[in-house]
């Protein structure tokens, strides 16, 4: 497959998600419509700012920062193949967040990582698959790697926050006492 093949490939395929997941969105934000207006629950625990942090220097600054050296410098564009797609669509669900919470608050913003977040980790195997027999570029796979852990684990997070995110109801005291004989 040439790289134009391979490029075409991919902006169909990333396109085609990206209408999915926004016809998605919307459906059910018009489904929601009367619901109450979302916003974050306050105050953010302590660990999320190192986690945020975390994110976006390993998740968005080493990724830009390998395409703006190493794909547009050196101008090595199997880099730009692996590594643009994921940006733009990383930079869309970004947006996706902000419209679904700030301008519209609405819940549709606790569903929006849900989406994006399964697709990344597909865009980074086939990025990874992609350059699976570039032996020069093995450090590269290995980027991808970090990555698809990093985002598991971001998947996870938000997993577990999920309750306090749509404000479940919690025991304050844990009943510990049926568990003892």
């Amino acid at each position: 497959m040439t790289s134009s093949n391979i490029n075409l490939y991919l902006f169909i395929e990333n396109f085609v998600f990206l209408i999915i997941s926004t016809f998605f969105c919307v459906v059910v934000g018009w489904a929601w419509r009367n619901s109450k207006p979302f916003s974050l629950p306050e105050p953010l625990p302590g660990w999320f700012k190192i986690w945020f942090g975390t994110v976006q220097v390993i998740g968005l600054i080493v990724p830009l920062v390998v395409i703006l050296v190493w794909g547009v410098w050196f101008g090595d564009n199997r880099i730009l193949t692996v590594l643009v797609p994921y940006l733009v669509m990383l930079g869309l669900q970004i947006l996706a967040e902000i419209l679904t919470l700030r301008q519209f608050h609405t819940v549709v913003w606790v569903m929006v990582p849900y989406l994006y977040l399964p697709y990344r980790f597909w865009q980074l195997y086939e990025g990874w698959k992609f350059l699976s027999a570039e032996t020069d570029l093995t450090w590269v796979r290995n980027l991808l790697v970090v990555q698809v852990v990093l985002w598991v684990v971001n998947y996870a997070l938000d997993v577990t926050q999920l309750p306090r995110l749509l404000r479940w109801e919690v025991k304050e005291e844990s009943d510990t006492s049926a568990l003892v004989p």
